[in-house]
């Protein structure tokens, strides 16, 4: 029997479970409002203009677009096509996630991309149709310009040219491109690999990976974009010498350009550092300034490092600031669509994922998932930080009170409640378990919990360590609600591919746990911990968390700034 097809029957969203089927109806029929006959006639006025069709987008059916559209409308209303929604929601049933995801593909070579929405929650949040033909262009452009092209070793060989032939072939030149150079952890990767793909998109840039030795990605993703592959090659004689090794200080960096007084845009390639001490320099910072992009453009290879989610810093360039409006109605919905985009499993991570969800997860009624992640920043104790999670998932109802309910309807069995503890460390799964197990959880809910593995310590250089961590940031992907822990990208990373806005344990105060334990989160989008502090348009310091309405600070690290609706 073909495997998909076992799969499908068993674990599709809107089959076998009362309460997953009465949720996917509602999610695939429109909803009804009742609305006065004023408001009908304004919304078949801008029907009639503009083709627009209003469509749930938020984590329920009642959240609608709104300001994002507002946006739109006015880009689409300058002679643009107007043909089909705006934006909409895809079908919980759509392999292809509503135009997300190409076709082009042979499933067998990825079993992940096409049968990862067989395991999660059904999407709600709507996606434009304009970031679809976004998509499709560059990976047009990724097949022209890829490695491998005849348009790539062009561009090689005009970074191995003299200087002054260099300067005078870069405004000619056909491709760009954009290097992203790995640091730190998986989730601070796949959050600047994302940051980068959103800056190539914006900018017309083919994205490649530098990577190699204890950085390998090999055996980790597939590759996103059809008929190329998005991984520098291992080329001994390539122009950029020892990318490990850039800084701010490096002699191409963008800093030591602009500190020389000379015209960045004529250099044959620059390095971008926009790690967190960039915001201490404010050459660094004009990266994000909108004069300054006018003449990056003319640099054919940029080479970037960061530890940062930096897209909040692309909202805040007014040249952006048009084609982000179309791509993203919500704002809040960035790092759901495009991480849900870019990253796909191995076959040998998603075989990981896939036997310990189909052991412990594929019968349960609801799975929740909690992330726990302790910095030496913010000491407290495992007894403390236990309490805290403790009194957060029970206060929030995400966890039941041991013996609280009694009995729920006579012949009814109890709601099946599995938890994965996502951590490096093995006590808080244990605790849990212990608790549950010895005082029972009889009644309305049982509850199971669960933890792949306990590794101790980040080993961001192994393999086998990055695809164990790959494989959990999934497994918590797949998570009807979500803890996390503040300021930990492995959460950003869970929470923004299931689509989920976490409860977060907030840091520690004196090493105790807060008087409130957790706090709902605003936004499912990851924060921008060190935002510049450099306001192009003031030409001085600024407040990036005060200059647009849907770049506010993050409640879970009051220095950065994220994405809002």
């Amino acid at each position: 029997m073909d495997k998909s097809k076992v799969i499908k029957s068993h674990l599709s969203p809107c089959r076998g479970l009362e309460a997953r089927r009465r949720w996917c109806r509602a999610a695939a029929r429109p909803a009804v409002l009742v609305i006065t006959v004023s408001v009908v006639a304004a919304l078949l006025m801008a029907v009639v203009l503009f083709g627009v069709r209003l469509t749930p987008s938020g984590g329920n059916s009642s959240s609608w677009v709104s300001a994002g559209v507002r946006d739109v409308l006015k880009a689409v209303s300058n002679n643009q096509d107007t043909a089909g929604p705006l934006a909409t929601v895809p079908d919980p049933r759509d392999r292809l996630l509503g135009g997300l995801l190409s076709p082009d593909f042979d499933e067998t070579s990825c079993h992940s991309r096409y049968r990862a929405l067989l395991y999660r929650r059904p999407s709600m949040h709507a996606i434009s149709s304009y970031l679809v033909s976004a998509l499709r262009r560059y990976e047009s452009l990724h097949r022209r310009c890829g490695p491998g092209t005849p348009a790539y070793v062009r561009a090689v060989e005009r970074l191995r040219e003299p200087p002054n032939a260099s300067a005078t072939s870069s405004s000619s030149a056909e491709c760009s491109y954009l290097v992203w150079n790995p640091i730190e952890g998986l989730g601070n990767r796949m959050l600047t690999i994302t940051s980068g793909f959103l800056y190539a998109l914006l900018t017309d840039r083919v994205l490649l990976l530098h990577s190699g030795g204890g950085d390998a990605l090999d055996d980790l993703f597939c590759e996103p974009f059809p008929g190329s592959t998005w991984i520098l090659p291992a080329d001994e004689d390539f122009p950029i010498r020892d990318m490990g090794k850039l800084n701010g200080g490096h002699h191409e960096s963008l800093r030591a350009v602009l500190r020389r007084g000379d015209d960045p845009g004529v250099a044959p390639w620059l390095y971008i550092h926009l790690r967190h001490d960039y915001s201490k320099v404010h050459q660094d910072q004009q990266f994000f300034c909108e004069d300054m992009q006018a003449q990056l453009q003319r640099v054919p290879w940029l080479v970037f490092q960061s530890d940062n989610y930096f897209v909040p810093g692309l909202f805040l360039n007014p040249g952006h600031e048009r084609e982000l409006a179309r791509m993203f109605p919500r704002r809040d919905a960035v790092f759901h669509h495009l991480g849900r985009y870019l990253f796909h499993p191995s076959n040998t991570v998603w075989g990981m994922v896939t036997r310990y969800h189909d052991e412990y997860f594929a019968k349960a009624d609801e799975r929740v998932g909690i992330q726990v992640r302790k910095f030496g920043w913010a000491p407290i104790s495992t007894d403390e930080l236990y309490g805290q999670i403790l009194n957060c998932s029970q206060r929030e109802g995400i966890l039941p009170v041991p013996n609280a309910a009694t009995g729920g309807s006579e012949g009814q069995p109890a709601k099946q409640k599995a938890v994965l503890v996502v951590s490096l460390h093995g006590e808080y799964s244990e605790k849990l378990r212990d608790l549950y197990r010895k005082n029972g959880s009889t009644g309305r809910e049982t509850v199971s919990v669960y933890q792949p593995t306990h590794l101790g310590a980040q080993r961001s250089g192994e393999q086998h360590h990055n695809q164990k961590a790959l494989a959990e940031m999934v497994l918590l992907s797949f998570s009807d609600a979500v803890v996390t822990s503040a300021v930990s990208t492995f959460g950003y990373v869970g929470q923004g591919l299931a689509g989920l806005r976490p409860w977060v344990l907030m840091s520690p105060v004196d090493r105790k746990a807060p008087d409130a334990p957790c706090r709902r989160a605003a936004t499912m989008e990851p924060c921008f911990h060190a935002p510049p502090r450099y306001d192009c348009r003031a030409k001085a310091n600024g407040d990036a968390g005060r200059i647009l309405r849907h770049v506010r600070h993050c409640e879970d690290f009051p220095q950065g700034v994220q994405l809002v609706e």
